[in-house]
């Protein structure tokens, strides 16, 4: 690691490096996702808000919870992403850096799962795991402001 990080950079890298961890482990090889390749073809879907109109549309079929995870997995997904990103990089502490980053490893993902044919390539999962990031990235900017009043207010 770079000599002039802080103790809670260094921590901030072990669990996002954790993270990602997990997060290879989950999208590529758990089973109680689905995901063992066994001949697939490829899949993907290209069209924009089709595979969460069609989990939607068709939640009383498939369950609520896979509505649910769905949507809402993959936004939570990539949460952690949006939150370690800024503590872990200086340059990511720009709202624009961390999303763009975000998207980037949301797409590498997304293309690892076409190419390995685990899972299937969806702009829906791109979207959705960039809001995730965005939306991390607000819980680092909240829990930040929240620091500083603390350090402030021990201060006086």
């Amino acid at each position: 690691m770079i000599k002039n990080t802080t103790r809670n950079q260094k921590l901030g890298w072990v669990l996002f490096l954790a993270y990602l961890a997990l997060l290879v482990y989950f999208l590529f090889f758990a089973e109680s996702l689905g995901r063992v390749s066994e001949n697939r073809e490829y899949a993907y879907n290209l069209e924009l808000f089709k595979e969460i109109k069609r989990f939607y549309t068709y939640r009383e079929q498939l369950g609520m919870e896979a509505f649910l995870m769905n949507v809402f997995g993959n936004v939570i997904a990539f949460m952690p992403c949006g939150f370690f990103l800024p503590i872990v990089s200086r340059r990511s502490r720009r709202w624009y850096n961390t999303i763009l980053l975000s998207f980037s490893l949301s797409l590498c993902v997304e293309t690892a799962q076409l190419i390995w044919r685990v899972g299937s390539f969806d702009v829906d999962d791109l979207l959705l795991n960039t809001l995730g990031g965005a939306l991390g990235y607000i819980c680092y900017r909240i829990v930040q402001k929240i620091r500083i009043r603390r350090k402030k207010r021990a201060g006086k």
